[in-house]
């Protein structure tokens, strides 16, 4: 995730699209952590035409209050056709779908949730998992995705993959599929080791860039990854930030993600509800992906309902939506007009 948001990267020439996953890994060393945007000092860009289209399709913007917060929910297309439910991970927000969602309007209605904590959804004193899958059911539902004659399909990146294994379990006979891309599912006994470790790495006092341009320099991606993309990159930095004010009453820019996330924290046991799913899986990961190894990537479909389905995007880091925007844009349309 970058310093302030969620992991990924590059991809700007659309290759082939999703593929049966077969295991296989390319590993490539990057070094340090790659600040991609550090070198344009402020200035965006060029972008191509698809991307520009995209994010000129505006969307609805709606506020559904769950459990005493606002969370923030994007959505485009028209009501009443089949539903697709985007679900960010750590440190992200609604707006990492914003050139990806246009790109399935023709034939879906296509929502985007913001997690409380994270976006413009409000902060809360403590998180958890199964209420993050909570936020995502009523981002749906008052976005119109349960208004089709068919039940949605959920979509859930990195950490956001966490909260839709809870939703399949509790609420999946609501739901036609959840697709769960590139979530580090990792093994039960060594849980609470690490949610120790998320909170000290997590608790760090909020950051004020005194501008724009410093903030856009400081923006990168955790696993560390370089970047193709720029514009797309560029884009999710810039809707990460917010206009803020110090305790010394300094004015600068901070990222919108509540850098107390993690100190009052609830994981929850997702290995446990993705095995409990009541509808069928299909599990993803990048090709490249870093952070989902192939060891990984066989704990999750060893523990997902037999059966489940595996895809890889080709030529992906972790961030497939900012690798294979194109790929993964047609990825997601195709499981839908599956589950349709």
């Amino acid at each position: 995730m970058p310093i302030g948001a969620d992991p990924t990267h590059r991809g700007e020439v659309e290759p082939g699209a999703a593929r049966p996953h077969h295991g296989h890994h390319h590993a490539h060393n990057l070094g340090p952590h790659p600040a991609p945007l550090a070198h344009l000092d402020g200035l965006k860009p060029p972008a191509p035409v698809w991307f520009e289209q995209a994010l000129a399709m505006q969307p609805e913007r709606q506020f559904v209050e769950v459990q005493g917060a606002r969370v923030d929910t994007l959505a485009w297309g028209p009501r009443g056709a089949p539903g697709v439910l985007l679900m960010h991970g750590n440190g992200a927000h609604a707006e990492w779908f914003s050139f990806i969602a246009p790109l399935l309007t023709d034939r879906y209605r296509v929502a985007a949730v913001s997690f409380t904590g994270m976006g413009h959804s409000d902060r809360r004193p403590a998180y958890a998992v199964a209420q993050w899958a909570d936020e995502a059911m009523a981002a749906a539902r008052v976005s119109g995705l349960f208004e089709s004659g068919v039940k949605p399909m959920f979509a859930g990146h990195s950490f956001g993959g966490f909260p839709l294994m809870t939703a399949a379990a509790r609420y999946g006979e609501q739901l036609h599929s959840a697709v769960i891309i590139d979530t580090p599912l990792r093994p039960p006994e060594g849980q609470a080791e690490r949610e120790r470790r998320r909170v000290e790495n997590g608790f760090r006092p909020p950051k004020l860039y005194q501008t724009m341009e410093a903030a856009l320099a400081r923006f990168r991606f955790l696993p560390p990854q370089t970047c193709e993309h720029l514009f797309i990159v560029d884009h999710i930095a810039r809707t990460s930030l917010q206009q803020a004010t110090d305790e010394a009453g300094h004015r600068g820019f901070s990222w919108r993600t509540d850098p107390l996330l993690f100190k009052h924290f609830s994981f929850g046991r997702p290995h446990i509800d993705l095995g409990q799913a009541r509808c069928p899986i299909v599990l993803v990961r990048g090709g490249r992906s870093r952070l989902i190894t192939p060891e990984l990537f066989a704990l999750a479909v060893n523990l997902a309902p037999p059966g489940s389905r595996t895809l890889e995007v080709p030529d992906a880091d972790h961030h497939v939506m900012a690798d294979q925007p194109l790929a993964f844009a047609r990825m997601l349309g195709e499981l839908r007009a599956e589950a349709a």
